[in-house]
């Protein structure tokens, strides 16, 4: 059986490079969830007028965060981070080593329990690309995702039922775009 990866989607890694330094108290000032809950999480990273630029999905690796992001939008994603980085000790790469995979079957996505299973794990040789199959279950389901759908700068992030969807934290506290959001 051929693994059914979403070739379209890419990851990124972020890597605390000094003891002490915490990924996701990073995370937690800049996207629309709350870093300390259980992963995954559906986040956006907004405009400062509360507009999506970025949407992905945030995965727990021991210290590290792995963001689930549009293949198309991973340079962008990660020139925008390392903006907010400043002077923190954390790498941000790309993570060729580990793939996003995707089935019909299942409920682990966590924006709508009828959006199916999603993992990560190491690409393979057998894999083949489900991305096309993804995208019209998941659009069947009402469900926006990436630039071609959000825009960039063009949607409010509660337009993109981010509040139904699981997409925003109300309680966590501040991160960009939160005031317009809340």
């Amino acid at each position: 059986m051929r693994n059914t990866r979403l070739f379209d989607r890419h990851i990124i890694r972020l890597s605390p490079t000094e003891a002490g330094e915490d990924v996701r108290q990073f995370l937690q000032g800049l996207v629309t969830q709350d870093t300390a809950a259980d992963m995954p999480l559906w986040a956006g990273l907004l405009s400062p007028q509360g507009k999506a630029l970025f949407d992905f999905l945030l995965w727990a690796d021991t210290g590290d965060v792995l963001i689930d992001c549009e293949g198309a939008q991973t340079d962008a994603l990660i020139r925008r981070l390392s903006m907010y980085r400043l002077r923190r000790k954390i790498a941000i790469a790309v993570d060729s080593e580990t793939a996003v995979y995707w089935s019909a079957e299942g409920s682990s996505d966590p924006r709508h329990v009828e959006l199916g299973e999603r993992w990560l794990g190491a690409p393979s040789a057998d894999d083949g690309d489900v991305s096309a199959a993804y995208r019209t279950h998941r659009l069947g389901l009402g469900i926006p995702e990436g630039l071609a759908e959000l825009g960039s700068e063009q949607t409010l992030w509660l337009e993109a039922n981010a509040a139904e969807l699981n997409g925003v934290s109300f309680t966590k506290g501040c991160y960009v775009g939160q005031e317009n959001t809340a």
